[in-house]
């Protein structure tokens, strides 16, 4: 889907009656922030790279978590090809620039981390919680078993977030959590049913 595709205005936005097709992704690219603005969430590609980049070197010390994304941009340039190469990602998209990222690496392996940041001007707007839905279908769609992350233990919003999309703490260390996900099919079933069927429980999951 075309960046230019996120611009416009809400209302082209109204996925309730969307029942999906068998050429979807895993799940529904469009959603509406909490400040109402449209926004995709799609696969990256080679041409997001500075846009990634940007993103990254606008993160204030604030945003930034046991040690990523690096401070300069030489730096966060590499870690990006590095992050491009080895994994899979997805970004979200508003008004044409890359706001969010998440990264799944390695990507051939059954039980990955991840990595997820959204862009400082954007956050508390729902769309980590989105990010996070998402990577949950894609993983579903890649066959893998479960997705782990490591988190600050001082990062209680982050930890807030995963605990309600189901993580779980599975070893404590002094200043970090490790958490697990399994991607059981209740779950994977749900977050990947069409926005009809959201708003519609009678209505049966899309085919996968």
């Amino acid at each position: 889907m075309s960046r230019e595709s996120t611009s416009g205005p809400a209302c082209v936005w109204n996925n309730s009656g969307c029942e999906g097709t068998p050429y979807c992704p895993p799940r529904c690219p469009r959603f509406i922030d909490y400040a109402g603005s449209a926004c995709v969430v799609r696969l990256a590609e080679s041409a997001d790279r500075e846009e990634i980049v940007d993103m990254y070197d606008r993160l204030d010390v604030h945003s930034r978590t046991m040690g990523v994304p690096p401070t300069d941009r030489p730096r966060i340039e590499s870690w990006i090809e590095r992050l491009l190469a080895d994994g899979w990602n997805l970004v979200a998209v508003a008004d044409s620039i890359v706001i969010g990222h998440v990264v799944v690496i390695p990507a051939d392996s059954e039980t990955p981390q991840f990595l997820i940041f959204v862009d400082d001007e954007y956050q508390n707007r729902g769309i980590g919680t989105e990010l996070i839905k998402q990577l949950i279908a894609y993983a579903d769609e890649h066959d893998h078993e479960r997705l782990t992350l490591d988190v600050s233990t001082g990062n209680d919003r982050a930890i807030t977030v995963y605990r309600n999309v189901g993580f779980e703490v599975v070893e404590r260390m002094r200043t970090e959590l490790e958490m697990e996900l399994p991607l059981r099919d209740s779950l994977t079933n749900r977050l990947r049913r069409p926005p009809a069927a959201r708003e519609n429980p009678e209505l049966p999951d899309r085919e996968n």
